[in-house]
């Protein structure tokens, strides 16, 4: 294993502890992340989301594999079982991230998953029948923002949290 692919395991390996402080340092200063549903992060607001998740999310299991980074460029599938907060329903998320590094860091960061699947799981009917459309994407890229905001407002990203 190469020192990306490492990175990428040790990135894996800290969300299956929950810990998201080891997760942020695996990221540059100046990273770029983007998913389905938080869309564009940068920066500290990129490391703080994965802090929020790593504290808020219950009965957490992440398997992770088919790591690859033979250059400056890396991949990585991954799945998530969690119990989601707002509804208290089991999703699992089958993930496929893709990376870019630099100065030992992870620059760029993006996960790729089905919405429309996640928020059938998360939310059950309401999101089966509605969670393709655009509306209901906004409404849930709204939340997330909304909690991360005040995640943020809570714990300032200069802050240092405990492990768990």
């Amino acid at each position: 294993m190469n020192a990306h692919e490492q990175l990428i395991a040790d990135f894996y390996t800290a969300f299956q502890k929950r810990d998201g402080e080891a997760m942020a340092d695996c990221y540059h200063d100046e990273v770029f992340f983007y998913d389905p549903v938080f869309q564009d992060l940068q920066g500290a607001r990129a490391k703080s989301m994965w802090k929020m998740l790593c504290r808020n999310v219950r009965e957490l299991s992440i398997e992770f594999g088919e790591i690859s980074a033979p250059d400056e460029y890396g991949s990585c599938a991954w799945t998530a079982v969690y119990r989601f907060p707002g509804t208290g329903r089991r999703v699992t998320n089958k993930v496929k991230a893709r990376f870019k590094f630099q100065d030992g860091k992870i620059i760029e960061h993006m996960d790729d998953f089905d919405i429309w699947n996640w928020s059938a799981q998360a939310m059950g009917i309401k999101g089966l029948l509605l969670g393709w459309t655009s509306a209901m994407k906004n409404k849930i890229r709204g939340n997330a923002r909304k909690g991360l905001d005040l995640y943020i407002k809570r714990n300032p990203p200069d802050k240092k949290e405990p492990n768990g």
